[in-house]
């Protein structure tokens, strides 16, 4: 395990453990109100990383939002792994007229902007729905893992173990779920983890953007949005979601590229 890796879990270890105790090691809850601290710097009695113009407690909001937008990623990442796997590997295993329409199909929606699609989805739902918008968010996650599952396929299937299957009287599906996934999974897992911080970056820029996450909860994109809006004043408020949306990507990135260069020595 290279430096970078370990750097990667040990901040994501620390964020994720001090975002899911910060109801408990908090004085304020997320929208608790304290009007005799409106925009009060950081260390300000007992907020510690100071108040917005409501007087609400940034810490407890960021680590509410931290929760929401890994939350929110996981489960997208979850979703585009989930359709990309199956959509890429029936594609390859089954070839010919089937895989050319399920490809075509990918590369119509490639050829689409990406953000316009979810920011479509996400309209369609009721407005703050987080169920809604994960599932806007991871509907069309999967079309790079189609792609990529769909190549790994169609280089296994021609392998002699897939024969044999074959040979002896598998059903498709046996050999998708029992050969075909299991051979493939390594390269899945290290691409989901890649996929993870583009899809909390997106939810983000949907907050921001006011289409993602409503009060009373907040996402890092909401909260940075409110952050500029008091940049000159309370830059603060700017700086903490920032930071940690910084931190969070960076770190899902160092480990999604730790783990597909660990894959990729291992088979050279």
């Amino acid at each position: 395990m290279t430096a970078r890796v370990r750097f990667a879990i040990a901040v994501l270890v620390i964020v994720g453990a001090v975002a899911l105790a910060a109801p408990w090691i908090s004085p304020w809850s997320h929208d608790a109100l304290d009007w005799q601290h409106l925009a009060s710097p950081p260390l300000s009695e007992s907020h510690w990383l100071g108040t917005d113009r409501l007087g609400r407690d940034l810490f407890a909001r960021s680590m509410q939002a931290i929760r929401v937008s890994i939350a929110l990623g996981l489960l997208a990442a979850i979703v585009s792994v989930v359709i990309g796997v199956t959509w890429g590997a029936v594609a390859g295993f089954l070839g010919g007229r089937v895989d050319a329409l399920m490809m075509r199909f990918v590369d119509i929606v490639y050829a689409l902007p990406y953000v316009f699609i979810v920011i479509i989805l996400a309209t369609l739902f009721p407005r703050g729905s987080l169920a809604a918008l994960f599932i806007a968010i991871g509907a069309v996650g999967w079309l790079t893992m189609a792609r990529i599952v769909r190549g790994l396929t169609l280089s296994l299937r021609r392998r002699e173990f897939i024969d044999a299957a074959i040979a002896s009287g598998a059903s498709t599906s046996t050999i998708l779920w029992r050969h075909i996934v299991p051979n493939v999974a390594g390269t899945v897992i290290a691409y989901a983890t890649l996929t993870i911080p583009q899809l909390i970056l997106f939810e983000s820029f949907l907050s921001f953007l006011g289409l993602g996450v409503q009060e009373p909860f907040a996402s890092l994109g909401s909260l940075i949005n409110e952050g500029a809006q008091e940049m000159e004043s309370s830059p603060w408020m700017l700086l903490v979601p920032a930071t940690l949306l910084t931190l969070l990507l960076v770190a899902f990135n160092l480990l999604g590229e730790g783990l597909r260069a660990a894959r990729e020595a291992r088979h050279d």
